[in-house]
């Protein structure tokens, strides 16, 4: 008799755990959905000053047609933008020319500004045209994640950086595209029978900070061991480098909106 309710208790184990797999994996499949749903362009365009008409806004699980997307996050950046876009673009002017194979967009995601942070980016648009230059206009504030993830569902480059708060100069960005080659070259070593793959098809992302942001950082850190304990790492360095199928990857999964 015990024999048979061991048995049954078994098999009842066995059910259990079936059905919570079953829930487990229906729900992640509905989250994927979800997250194909709420990104996808369809219903979403930038506006070109120039000729009013409506550019429909590309996927991240589009075929890349840029080398090079800067993604600028703005709320409330009327008097600071201005000078921070201007180094960009001419830097990227600069690199463009020299490298024909250099075809870049800069991206500006106004998160609800409730100054004239839009009229000042679309003043870039006009000036520079939407093909190099594009708005993505959120409506209402959601939060500097949220712009960088709309942001980045929405690039169209190889590369795709993030320039959040303009601490690292941008010629910083040479060094991080020479990590993402060598780390490329390390894959392809890895795999030599795809010696195809480009930078949007690795999963690899990089990051640089100024001498004094390292030492704010690191003064941070103890902050937080001191405060919380150890295991927690920095995530507040705004100047990073992602290839698209890393983008595409962490971008989709992302949930929080503020940060």
């Amino acid at each position: 008799m015990r024999s048979l309710w061991t048995l049954l208790a078994l098999i009842l184990l066995l059910v259990l755990v079936a059905a919570f797999g079953v829930a487990a994996f229906f729900l992640e499949h509905s989250r994927r959905i979800s997250c194909r749903h709420s990104i996808d362009p369809s219903d979403a365009f930038f506006e070109d000053p120039n000729s009013l008409r409506k550019v429909p806004c590309p996927s991240i699980f589009d075929q890349a047609e840029k080398y090079l997307s800067l993604i600028i996050p703005a709320f409330n950046e009327e008097y600071r933008l201005p000078g921070a876009f201007i180094e960009t673009i001419n830097y990227l002017q600069r690199w463009s020319a020299s490298d024909k194979s250099f075809p870049y967009e800069v991206l500006i995601v106004d998160d609800g500004s409730s100054d004239r942070t839009y009229k000042v980016a679309f003043d870039f648009v006009r000036k520079y045209k939407i093909e190099n230059v594009r708005v993505l206009l959120l409506g209402r504030n959601h939060g500097k994640g949220e712009a960088t993830r709309k942001g980045m569902l929405h690039s169209r480059g190889e590369l795709l950086m993030l320039d959040a708060d303009g601490a690292t100069k941008l010629t910083d960005l040479e060094k991080l595209e020479s990590q993402i080659c060598t780390l490329t070259e390390k894959v392809k070593e890895l795999y030599p029978s795809d010696q195809n793959l480009k930078f949007s098809d690795i999963e690899v992302a990089d990051i640089v900070r100024k001498w004094y942001m390292n030492l704010l950082m690191k003064g941070f850190h103890l902050v937080v061991l001191l405060t919380v304990g150890p295991g927690i790492r920095d995530t507040q360095c705004g100047f990073r480098l992602f290839t698209r199928a890393a983008a595409r990857k962490l971008f989709t999964n992302m949930r929080l909106k503020r940060w």
